[in-house]
């Protein structure tokens, strides 16, 4: 089987001799740059000092070169746009170096400069004129979000306020996805992750409006949870109108790509907690549910391609309503939360969702642990996943920086003994 025919037999419940695998195929399936930069040294994949391209800025994700995700034993290529969480395009790079020194590729407008207490700011299209709108703390490895909302006049709230980033895309962003997915459907048999903007509903990441120059709305993240209760209509006005545009702009770009897809993301909101929900079922079906399933439907009815749900925390009790919504894949399975034992998930849901994550956990085993204690979890989570199909192994998001590459090399070798 190829890469491409092992997922296709994944997404299809079929167990395969080699077990299919995911590293960088999405933004939350990939490995920080830092981290990515020492795998290509230690692997004998580039000179000492040659830089390690940042795909995505925000949270400093590095490239999976076709040459790495051999090493790692990836079965998956992906396909995303070229505009930044910052609003300024991913185009064009020039040489840049982390705080500790990893010689790095950042898009042409990436702040280069460091504040005096040794933040890192970043400006919405690069425009310092109108405020910073993330911030990486001295030490730090990613950017937060930096809330830009003053104080709320409910007289004069408007929902088209919060749709100000729900546009139809742009043609020349069409041609580019057009061209990179027969670039890569041609020139690779792996499956191709596409990440597409606009189908998540109310991810807390895009609420702050950071590649916005002045964000209006409700843009605060805890004013956006509280108006999840106290402004359902709200909420509702908003997600109509995104539902309505990302129908159309998913028309669009299955005219573009074609079946050169295999899966999509169509949700990055998160709903759980380490503890479980933090919101009731009763509002997930209220308030997400009805427009996540028009996306999915819209997908399922009109192409190939397979809808992944990146969902973190302990959501058991939403896992039900996410399968009727019509996600094909959880993602990234959160196996430490409560709720999510992994044993339960497979023997409960195994038949009917496909768990692309859960293979290693990246909060305490992978950075924390010994080698040996990485390597066996690994195995066990094989192990319980595996059987009957329906299983992509990939870390518990993405590889965080600081994590020991002995750790991920352990990982990888524990995957690659599974596929002997």
């Amino acid at each position: 089987m190829t890469p491409r025919e092992r997922i296709a037999a994944a997404l299809d419940h079929q167990e395969t001799a080699v077990l299919p695998a995911d590293f960088g195929g999405g933004f939350q399936t990939g490995i920080a740059v830092s981290i990515v930069y020492q795998l290509r040294q230690r692997l004998g994949l580039d000179r000492p000092g040659t830089p390690v391209r940042v795909i995505e800025p925000y949270q400093m994700l590095g490239e999976i070169a076709p040459d790495l995700g051999e090493a790692l034993g990836s079965d998956t290529t992906p396909l995303y746009g070229t505009g930044t969480m910052f609003g300024y395009p991913a185009l064009t790079f020039k040489e840049w170096r982390l705080p500790d020194g990893t010689p790095v590729l950042v898009p042409e407008d990436f702040n280069t400069q460091f504040e005096a207490n040794g933040d890192l700011l970043q400006y919405p299209g690069g425009d310092r004129s109108c405020g910073p709108c993330a911030r990486m703390p001295q030490g730090g490895h990613f950017f937060d979000a930096i809330i830009r909302q003053g104080p709320l006049d409910e007289t004069k709230l408007d929902p088209a306020d919060n749709c100000e980033e729900f546009t139809r895309v742009a043609d020349e962003a069409l041609e580019h996805y057009r061209r990179r997915a027969e670039q890569l459907w041609a020139g690779s048999d792996r499956a191709v992750f596409c990440t597409f903007g606009g189908l998540s509903f109310g991810d807390i990441a895009l609420v702050p409006g950071t590649f916005l120059k002045e964000p209006k709305g409700i843009r605060d993240v805890e004013e956006w949870y509280v108006s999840t209760a106290a402004r359902p209509g709200y909420i509702k006005a908003v997600f109509e109108r995104q539902c309505e545009v990302a129908i159309e702009n998913l028309r669009r770009l299955h005219a573009a790509v074609g079946d050169r897809v295999t899966v999509i993301q169509t949700n990055g909101t998160d709903f759980g907690t380490q503890n479980g929900p933090f919101q009731s079922v009763a509002a997930f079906r209220d308030l997400y549910k009805p427009y996540q399933r028009r996306v999915n439907a819209w997908i399922h009815e009109n192409t190939p391609w397979r809808t992944l749900m990146h969902c973190c925390g302990g959501i058991a009790p939403l896992i039900d309503d996410i399968i009727e919504a019509g996600f094909d894949c959880l993602n990234p399975v959160q196996c430490s939360a409560a709720g999510m034992d992994p044993r339960v998930l497979k023997c409960k849901y195994g038949e009917r969702l496909v768990f692309w994550g859960g293979g290693v956990d990246t909060q305490r085993v992978l950075p924390f642990g010994t080698p040996e204690e990485v390597r066996r979890q690994v195995r066990e989570r094989i192990e319980i996943f595996r059987p009957g199909g329906g299983y992509v192994f990939n870390t518990i998001h993405n590889i965080v920086a600081n994590t020991p590459v002995d750790n991920v090399l352990a990982m990888v070798e524990a995957l690659r003994e599974s596929r002997d």
